[in-house]
């Protein structure tokens, strides 16, 4: 049985989507294919995760904005050991729904290593009204008159050697423009539409596949992307104020912990 490790991120108020998430694509991703959940979270429990031997969860605190979805890769490379037991590796954003049954042959890159998805917002825009980064300063540069598609940074993965290398070259990326005290455009997204436009190694599926949740599109809705504000302040989320409130809050718990511990 093919075997497919699945990257998950939920950490803050985003543990809020795992059960559907994990309900979701337990019943309809792959249903020939052995799935194992790696979920790097804050949170004290995750639905199932005393159930099922297939969650495992690594814990993982809330590094800020941008650097939640920016530094991504840098997570997912601290357990390469364990994902080079798989076959395939895929990365989905939290607020993922799988709501359609997706089969081996329409999303596993057989021929190719990688999957990528194309953006639902840009499908219909040309080229040149892509918003890759245009910083030349940035590992993320696309020039113009360059590049064909622009895809999503919430959904991807491929062949587990492929995919490792991916996460290995966006790493490097990422970290080369820190050091220079740069951030791309749209974080790993600027990050990966660099990277198609450097390989050929990729198969590109439709905005089915990434369905934002309320839009009209053309397309089978079969993961919907949805919306994070019907279930959280989006903005304070990513605000310095709510990180600091979180740390307030977890630090008062653990000084009320250590009171009862000690029995005053």
């Amino acid at each position: 049985m093919i075997k497919a490790a699945i990257l998950y991120i939920c950490t803050g108020k985003y543990d809020v989507f795992w059960k559907d998430f994990f309900e979701s694509y337990e019943r309809n991703f792959l249903p020939d294919t052995r799935k194992e959940y790696f979920v790097f979270t804050d949170a004290d429990k995750l639905y199932k995760e005393d159930e099922c031997d297939r969650i495992h969860k690594i814990y993982q605190e809330r590094l800020g904005w941008p650097d939640d979805t920016l530094m991504r890769y840098h997570l997912f490379d601290t357990i390469l050991e364990q994902l080079r037991l798989f076959d395939y590796i895929f990365f989905m954003n939290a607020n993922c729904k799988c709501v359609a049954k997706i089969g081996e042959k329409e999303f596993l890159p057989i021929e190719k290593d990688v999957v990528v998805v194309q953006h639902p917002g840009a499908y219909r825009k040309k080229p040149r009204q892509f918003t890759y980064d245009r910083n030349p300063k940035s590992t993320a540069y696309i020039k113009r008159g360059h590049g064909k598609y622009y895809v999503c940074g919430g959904i991807n993965g491929g062949k587990a050697a492929a995919y490792i290398n991916l996460i290995k070259e966006l790493k490097r990326n990422i970290d080369i423009d820190k050091e220079n005290n740069i951030i791309a455009r749209w974080h790993d997204e600027s990050h990966i539409n660099h990277y198609i436009l450097e390989h050929d190694n990729w198969m590109l599926l439709s905005p089915s596949y990434c369905y934002a949740e309320g839009w009209n599109l053309p397309f089978e809705a079969k993961i919907l992307v949805r919306d994070k504000s019907k279930y959280f302040d989006v903005d304070t989320m990513k605000s310095g104020k709510f990180i600091a409130l979180l740390k307030k809050i977890k630090n008062a718990i653990k000084a009320v912990n250590w009171r009862k511990k000690c029995h005053f």
